[in-house]
């Protein structure tokens, strides 16, 4: 299928070099002088590269036909995470590389949106908030409020993130996998 300039979208998925990619930001620009064209930040999904594209109006991309899966993250074995798809119970392996920061923010069964462009597996989409239990961090000090400081803490799944000075090993807390940040405690 074929895609339009007139037709871009944030959020749109194009072929560009044989890769899918994330259109991020667009603008259409109409000089005074010669042709209309339109600015793109695209964002490749198997790699994460951001590249600038421009395009002229009324050029034709192909659109990338990415498809997308629920997968429930089951277990880490080493170098490997092991997912099973929701709708048919069948199970799946990704390396450590190809999840990337993921990894950090990904609890044992979890359910994630996994990618897939001709047929092979290209990257997980987190939900926006993940609960994490912490493993490890300083003491919490009495008379410690919500509006203090904050202190490193280290999570079940791997990730670092910055608490607030209260917090104290084994709470579970509310994470924001978009920015990493600490949200609530549950």
């Amino acid at each position: 299928m074929q895609v339009s300039t007139s037709d871009f979208r944030n959020g749109l998925k194009i072929e560009f070099d044989g890769d899918p990619y994330l259109m991020i930001a667009f603008q259409h620009v109409k000089p005074g002088k010669g042709g209309a064209f339109v600015r793109t930040k695209l964002k490749n999904m198997a790699t994460g590269r951001v590249l600038d594209k421009t395009f002229r109006g009324g050029e034709k991309v192909a659109a990338a036909e990415v498809e997308q899966k629920q997968m429930q993250f089951l277990y880490r074995d080493g170098d490997y995470y092991y997912f099973m798809d929701t709708d048919t119970y069948e199970q799946t392996h990704l390396q450590a590389d190809q999840l990337g920061d993921a990894r950090e923010l990904m609890p044992e069964n979890v359910v994630i949106t996994m990618m897939y462009y001709k047929g092979k597996s290209i990257g997980v989409d987190l939900p926006i908030f993940v609960e994490l239990k912490v493993l490890e961090t300083d003491p919490g000090l009495r008379g410690d409020t919500s509006s203090g400081g904050s202190k490193p803490a280290n999570m079940e799944s791997g990730a670092v993130i910055q608490v607030p000075l209260f917090i104290n090993i084994g709470d579970t807390l509310r994470v924001d996998t978009r920015s990493r940040e600490y949200i609530e405690r549950v």
